[in-house]
């Protein structure tokens, strides 16, 4: 028997004589304290249980696989639906004179990496399948994929480790996600 099913079938009550640990009078604890009773925080979605969208940030770095695949994990099992974002950066002002080459470029590893996602779903079909979506947009990364989180309203946003070393001293991806505090941020080594 549970908790509540035992207070109920033997009548018990709290230490100010009432089951629902009110006072006499309809004050409960936290008014008899002095306190204001809890409320939910403005913003809080009643009703829903679980993650509905989890992006996953995917640059083609074997960190950002694996961040895909943990995700995907996670969407699966709860239901969610998996949202892979690769966000073509903005060269530089020295490789901006290759212009339309750069560009071009940026866009075919954006295809490259949808067929790979679109081949890895084929051969895992028969043992599990997750909703998701490819996006991708030009920009800086950290921006980019705050601008997705935020559109899509996502529960959580899962990234690859940063591979490059400088970013262990001045910051990455990660650590920006992590430092903006406004979604649940998980760091797939």
């Amino acid at each position: 028997m549970n908790n509540e099913s035992d207070a109920a079938d033997t009548g018990a009550v709290d230490d100010v004589g009432r089951p629902d640990g009110g006072a006499p009078g309809g004050r409960g604890p936290a008014e008899r304290d002095g306190h204001e009773p809890a409320v939910a925080p403005s913003g809080f979605e009643l009703g829903t249980d679980g993650p509905k969208v989890i992006l996953a940030g995917l640059d083609g770095s074997d960190s950002s696989w694996r961040a895909t695949a943990y995700a995907a994990g996670l969407a699966r099992r709860q239901g969610a639906l998996l949202a892979v974002a690769y966000i073509q950066p903005i060269l530089g002002a020295a490789t901006a004179l290759a212009g339309a080459a750069v560009e071009e470029t940026t866009q075919e590893v954006a295809d490259e990496l949808l067929v790979a996602l679109r081949e890895a779903e084929h051969r895992m079909r028969e043992v599990w399948r997750v909703q998701w979506r490819f996006l991708t947009m030009r920009g800086d990364p950290y921006t980019g994929l705050a601008k997705l989180a935020d559109e899509l309203r996502a529960d959580a946003v899962v990234v690859g480790v940063s591979e490059q070393a400088g970013h262990k001293v001045i910051g990455s991806v990660a650590v920006r996600l992590v430092k903006a505090g406004r979604w649940p941020v998980t760091v797939v080594p």
